[in-house]
């Protein structure tokens, strides 16, 4: 099936999609970005994403020439000419195209970039994945110093996910000076601790407010589970009884190695099961 890419109100051909050049997100990454999961036809926490997506256009001060509130006509639609059930739907604003500069354009002079995609994903695949648990690396957050603002600046995830992949990881977890798990480099790091709770960094200016965070939190607490904002310590994290990684595409999947220490001796945790199991049910879907 050939897929469809949007573009500033035109859907082209997959291999006929393009940018102009000197488009501000391929020049500067001036751009902000989402990613919604698409679950048996449905939108899962939309309204999440699309509000994500208002705070980091306001925060790099990219007003959109166009209101967001066409946004989910126009996502459901891609997911339409897509065929998309189970996937994931793309969203990227740019400050627009614009002779490069580093000072910002005339916004009355350069309107807004707009994509959307939407693509299927095998989910026996992914299913397979969680069942056997992951491996993640930990190294250095290498990041800039607004990694809350979900821009495509993501040139330091790019190389801690390809230094994880020369290792045989998944996902690689990143650490500050204090040798604390700031988040991973595509995904939100939760461990379990031995009393059962569930600990994840806080949402500050150091790790993406992640929707499918915000879920687990629902999650756990329909199941009385207790869970701490706090950080923890790589060390903390390799001694924990359970992990897992959380995001848009990955859900909640097990983490069962960290760097050379095995979690819970290299099988998915019964409490992470469980909550990747019953996630959706408190997710707020949309058709």
């Amino acid at each position: 099936m050939s897929r469809i890419i949007y573009i500033n109100g035109t859907y082209h051909a997959y291999h006929k999609a393009s940018l102009h050049v000197e488009d501000r997100a391929t020049l500067f990454a001036d751009s902000i970005y989402e990613v919604i999961e698409v679950k048996n036809g449905q939108r899962v926490d939309e309204q999440g994403h699309l509000t994500r997506l208002s705070r980091s256009l306001n925060e790099l001060q990219i007003t959109p020439d166009f209101s967001l509130s066409a946004l989910p006509v126009l996502i459901k639609e891609i997911i339409r000419r897509n065929k998309v059930r189970d996937g994931f739907v793309y969203i990227q604003i740019s400050r627009g195209t614009a002779k490069r500069d580093f000072f910002f354009p005339d916004p009355k002079e350069t309107p807004t970039t707009l994509v959307l995609f939407a693509r299927s994903r095998n989910m026996y695949k992914v299913e397979n994945s969680a069942a056997k648990g992951i491996k993640v690396i930990t190294t250095t957050d290498l990041r800039w110093a607004r990694p809350d603002i979900k821009s495509t600046a993501l040139v330091a995830s790019v190389l801690a996910r390809q230094a994880a992949k020369e290792q045989s990881a998944q996902e690689a977890w990143l650490y500050n000076e204090n040798e604390e798990i700031t988040e991973g480099a595509a995904s939100n790091a939760w461990i379990i601790n031995k009393q059962r709770e569930l600990i994840t960094h806080p949402a500050d200016h150091q790790i993406l407010k992640g929707i499918t965070r915000e879920g687990v939190m629902r999650a756990a607490a329909a199941h009385n589970l207790k869970y701490s904002e706090r950080p923890f310590t790589i060390k903390e994290a390799k001694n924990a009884q359970e992990a897992f990684i959380s995001a848009a595409t990955a859900l909640i999947m097990p983490v069962v190695q960290i760097d050379d220490a095995l979690i819970n001796n290299g099988e998915p945790g019964p409490i992470t099961l469980k909550l990747r199991s019953t996630f959706h049910e408190f997710a707020l879907m949309k058709g």
